[in-house]
């Protein structure tokens, strides 16, 4: 299966992620998109596929959001965008494309939606939080 995944190593729900695609037994091809970050194409239709608008995939926390003014509801989307190519930081993460559909995957489960199942075994959270039992299938 053929896996995106638009990843910060510095992000515990973007470890988390990753973790549950590899406990699905695939190797995903990963993009740090702080060092790799997509194109105004890529970036729109990858929110247009997660089923957001470009302001629900802005991320403030930690990010120069407020320093930025991004807070100003008159901002358009392409004003949105912009931001977000100019500050790949602001891009909220992580996002997961697979033949499946889209995900902006917070919280990290999330990705299950859009993996096949059942997962290869157990897995929890960096925290210990369970979400897959012992016979691969999901903790609701």
């Amino acid at each position: 299966m053929d896996i995106t995944i638009y990843h910060n190593p510095n992000c515990g729900t973007s470890r988390n992620t990753l973790a549950l695609i590899r406990n699905a037994g695939i190797e995903p091809k990963v993009i740090e998109y702080l060092k790799t970050p997509p194109s105004r194409s890529q970036l729109k239709d990858m929110i247009a596929k997660a089923g957001l608008s470009v302001r629900e995939a802005v991320r403030e926390k930690g990010t120069p959001y407020a320093d930025l003014g991004l807070d100003n509801p008159a901002l358009t989307d392409v004003d949105l965008l912009d931001a977000m190519l100019e500050h790949p930081i602001l891009i909220n993460r992580p996002f997961v494309l697979t033949p499946l559909g889209a995900r902006l995957c917070r919280p990290s489960e999330v990705v299950l939606d859009i993996l096949p199942l059942p997962q290869k075994g157990a897995f929890a959270k960096e925290d210990g939080e369970p979400v897959i039992d012992a016979e691969g299938n999901r903790i609701a």
